[in-house]
């Protein structure tokens, strides 16, 4: 049995893997999905405004400490990229596996705001005009979604080197929103990166919601006949 711990990413909670627990959860796993600090319905202006990337970091800490986590699948979708890599390099080497979930991977001293393009600096900074310190989430999409804290988008990760010894680290592209995407260069990188697996889904970024199945089978390291995957090891 496998430990699942499920980080969303921008704006998002618990509830954006919605879809996915289920169908990991029928496979005998163990799934834990989360919500950061700042992005909770009950926090109040002074934890959005304080809450960085570490604290984020802390906030998945403090979960694998309190539920005795080892051996853990760490799931980051987009922002939490940055967050699962500085887990990943604090934790001891308790994660056994990453999946960024077409998300960022970064190197040390990058940040959100550094590692994403124009499209998006110019759409944070205009959703935190209002308050300086929280960027509304962008238009349409989930009303679910909070005001997310500014911080943990410009903060930079400090990273010594230990996630990149995370004996499996996988990321997932989504194909279908190749206008706007951030990942387009990332992925290539990745893919001459031998310590790295690379697969394609084609939906768009919201992977989650648009296609849990396909999302499932590859954390669940099942053989997807519309998904593309370079280096993939054996199916089980």
């Amino acid at each position: 049995m496998a430990t699942f711990v499920l980080v969303p990413g921008g704006w998002k909670g618990s509830w954006s893997y919605e879809a996915v627990v289920p169908l990991l959860e029928r496979a005998g796993h163990a799934v834990h999905a989360l919500t950061l600090t700042g992005l909770r319905p009950d926090d109040d202006d002074a934890t959005v405004a304080t809450a960085n990337l570490d604290t984020h970091a802390d906030d998945v800490l403090r979960h694998l400490d309190r539920n005795h986590i080892t051996n853990a699948t760490l799931v980051g979708h987009s922002y939490a990229g940055m967050v699962i890599a500085a887990v990943a390099d604090r934790a001891d080497g308790r994660i056994s596996r990453l999946v960024h979930l077409d998300a960022f991977v970064p190197r040390d001293g990058e940040s959100w705001w550094s590692s994403t393009n124009e499209h998006f600096r110019e759409l944070a900074a205009a959703g935190a005009a209002a308050t300086g310190y929280a960027i509304r989430p962008p238009d349409g999409g989930d009303p679910r979604r909070r005001p997310h804290p500014l911080a943990s988008f410009l903060q930079t990760i400090r990273l010594t080197g230990k996630f990149a010894q995370v004996p499996r680290r996988e990321f997932i592209y989504c194909s279908g929103w190749e206008d706007r995407t951030p990942f387009a260069e990332l992925r290539t990188r990745l893919q001459a990166d031998p310590g790295w697996q690379v697969h394609d889904l084609p939906t768009g970024h919201d992977a989650m919601h648009e296609a849990p199945e396909a999302v499932a089978a590859l954390l669940l390291g099942e053989c997807m006949g519309d998904v593309s995957t370079h280096r993939r090891q054996a199916c089980h």
